[in-house]
């Protein structure tokens, strides 16, 4: 699964790129900044925490899968002269979200994040393909975003931090994970998520 390079995985990289962002420094990213000093692979678990605890504030609960972890080097910024790294987690959600109800959900996403303690630092207000982006005090970044037939994905990188061997996620996902590159389309139906009447706007708002 990590060498799954799928064109919506690029686009989730860049939504979300960390390459670059200094590994949770207190002024806002410049290396003079105090910085912890923890592997990348301690900073992945955090991410896949984050990421478990926006899955699971999803009532009803969402079917979802873990796909193409990523991780990469953060070019000539060091931490106490060792290289460093960034990486990226991502989720498909494979429960079918009507139109009717997408909204909602992202709106579900926004109040979690913000109940957080996060900063929203972006929406696209796209009917077909809306988003949601956040950032931690930590400065990892989280996408919630909508794609073809509906599908949502989830992405979070993290800032850079001491490059390491990084697993893949061990956060247990409640879909049944899928093989080969392509991530499947929703088909998973949800009395409520799947349902096609109208209910109170929720949609994120800065």
């Amino acid at each position: 699964m990590r060498a799954v390079r799928t064109a919506l995985a690029a686009v989730l990289a860049m939504a979300v790129t960390g390459c670059g962002f200094v590994g949770m420094s207190d002024d806002g990213g410049s290396e003079k900044g105090k910085v912890r000093k923890v592997s990348l692979q301690v900073a992945a678990e955090e991410a896949d925490g984050i990421m478990l605890a926006t899955m699971t504030s999803v009532k009803p609960e969402l079917n979802w899968v873990h796909y193409a972890p990523t991780d990469e080097g953060c070019d000539s910024y060091t931490i106490d002269g060792k290289a460093t790294g960034s990486a990226t987690r991502r989720v498909a959600v494979m429960t079918i979200v009507s139109q009717e109800r997408r909204g909602s959900l992202l709106g579900v996403i926004e109040r979690h994040w913000k109940g957080a303690g996060y900063k929203i630092t972006g929406v696209n207000r796209s009917k077909a393909f809306p988003a949601i982006y956040a950032s931690t005090p930590e400065d990892f970044r989280l996408v919630a975003k909508v794609g073809k037939k509906g599908q949502f994905f989830f992405g979070i990188t993290t800032p850079c931090f001491i490059l390491s061997k990084v697993e893949d996620p061990k956060t247990t996902p409640n879909g049944t994970p899928f093989e080969g590159s392509v991530v499947p389309d929703p088909y998973v139906r949800s009395d409520f998520w799947s349902a096609t009447t109208s209910i109170p706007s929720t949609s994120p708002t800065r």
